[in-house]
């Protein structure tokens, strides 16, 4: 990919990406306060019943169609690059779909690819959703907030261009990087098993025995990017990014105020019990 473009190209890519990355670091979002809550595990089952629906709806339904997305529209590098330039990164982006299809490294007992689309990231995610008892008929009539609806139209909406659906891409394993360990922990405080499943290959990257590789998906991202940027595309990209960083923030904040309001309901409610009972 490097060699697809000048050197002076890539360098002022990857300088605009280091920058964009660092803005990344910096947001609101990565220090949202929803990630101490999750991690000190203060939600009950029903306020994490209702987080999972919500980011199943924002990310987990849609994260592969953005994917695809982006194979697709890698056609966008040509004519402008080389003939076969979008090669590479199509070869990247196949990385993270058979990842998220349930595929994994080595061989099966006959030679073959190994995996089982069984093991694809979003039925590992219903299968959270089995432990937290939420029934399909549940799932189907949920109603999500307006800020997951946000989130997961602001994604749907980059899948024309190539540059933006990558970006958002980018953005997004950020995000999931960020917010699965505190969404694990979370759920292994309500007695919820996160030693196998959608648990186990997000929410411990950083241990090597998982079968995570957030981190590396995001790093691939970014070097599509540096191949597909222009100079002329910073300022809108950076906007485009950040716009979503500031949607995550706002789904963020809106799952703590409801699960907080939820909690002020039971407790008025546990409160008047007794005095509803006399007057009874």
């Amino acid at each position: 990919m490097r060699a697809s473009l000048s050197e002076d190209l890539w360098q002022r890519n990857a300088a605009f990406i280091e920058n964009l990355r660092q803005l990344i670091a910096e947001h609101p979002v990565a220090k949202h306060p929803a990630i101490a809550v999750l991690n000190g595990g203060a939600l009950d089952h029903a306020a994490m019943r209702t987080i999972h629906l919500e980011y199943r709806h924002a990310i987990v339904q849609i994260f592969t169609d953005a994917l695809l997305a982006a194979q697709l529209q890698s056609r966008q590098l040509e004519p402008r690059l080389h003939p076969g330039a979008k090669l590479a990164p199509r070869f990247l982006l196949t990385l993270n779909d058979l990842d998220e299809f349930g595929f994994r490294p080595g061989l099966d007992v006959d030679g073959y690819y190994r995996g089982n689309p069984a093991y694809a990231h979003y039925p590992l995610f219903e299968r959270v959703l089995d432990e937290y008892k939420i029934t399909q008929q549940a799932r189907k009539t949920y109603a999500p907030s307006k800020s997951s609806q946000s989130v997961r139209e602001y994604l749907e909406h980059s899948y024309g261009s190539y540059i933006d659906v990558v970006v958002l891409l980018a953005a997004a394993e950020e995000e999931v990087i960020l917010f699965s360990p505190p969404l694990r922990e979370a759920t292994r405080a309500l007695g919820i098993d996160v030693n196998n499943g959608y648990y186990f290959v997000h929410g411990i990257s950083e241990d090597a025995s998982s079968d995570a590789a957030d981190d590396d998906h995001e790093n691939d991202l970014w070097l599509i990017l540096t191949q597909a940027l222009t100079p002329d595309q910073y300022p809108r990209i950076q906007a485009l990014c950040l716009r979503y960083c500031d949607l995550w923030a706002q789904f963020w904040s809106f799952q703590l105020t409801q699960a907080q309001m939820a909690k002020e309901m039971l407790s008025t409610v546990a409160f008047n019990a007794p005095v509803l009972a006399r007057a009874g």
